[in-house]
């Protein structure tokens, strides 16, 4: 079992420590709300992940078969919700700089805890570059090649953990900078780098994909 949970911390921490464009939005949404919002948001993430892990510690080689033909879909479902994502941001973040300097109410709300987790559950779930890892690790290890039920659940459970820790260091960092930059100036150029940063990954995700 200790090999089960070592292999389930390692497949976790492998998928969540690239800091792709969930990890920049997640970074930039807690900065732009709080410490709360964005540990909720991060635990959406990990829930994702420990979801996939879980299916791919059950469903194994026929998981594989599954997801195989409608990656491409999936990938352009990612590309357009990363793109509304990153016009979204941008949007709002303009609005709330120029709002403040004509001492208009903001007119954008930003999203509660339980909507953070819930976005960020969805947008996880919709790469299938996550599902398609765990399905390759757990077929191609020999710790997981053959798992009992309860080994299955402690994979999954280990992943989730592994990616919960580094999401939260993520959200951490978020609320860190969003201290640092407490000027409307400050949070605006966030803002716009980050929705800049969200947009190039989503057409990577075309170009490279």
């Amino acid at each position: 079992m200790s090999a089960v949970l070592v292999a389930g911390l390692l497949a976790g921490y492998g998928i969540a420590i690239p800091v792709g464009s969930v990890g920049a939005y997640l970074v930039a949404l807690t900065a732009r709300t709080s410490l709360r919002t964005g540990s909720c948001a991060a635990l959406g993430v990990a829930t994702a992940d420990g979801l996939y892990a879980l299916a791919a510690a059950v469903g194994g080689a026929s998981l594989s078969r599954f997801v195989t033909p409608v990656v491409v879909p999936l990938r352009w479902a990612s590309v357009l919700v990363l793109l509304a994502l990153a016009a979204r941001g941008a949007a709002v973040a303009v609005r709330e700089y120029r709002g403040r300097a004509t001492a208009a109410g903001r007119t954008g709300t930003p999203p509660g805890p339980a909507r953070a987790y819930a976005a960020l559950l969805g947008i996880t779930l919709l790469n299938p570059a996550t599902v398609i890892y765990f399905a390759a690790l757990v077929l191609g290890s020999p710790a997981t090649a053959s798992l009992t039920r309860p080994e299955q659940a402690a994979f999954a459970l280990a992943a989730f953990a592994a990616s919960t820790s580094w999401q939260l260091l993520l959200a951490g960092g978020g609320a860190l900078l969003g201290r640092i930059l407490t000027g409307a100036r400050g949070r605006l150029c966030t803002a716009l780098a980050s929705s800049a940063l969200i947009t190039g990954l989503a057409v990577h995700l075309v170009v490279g994909g």
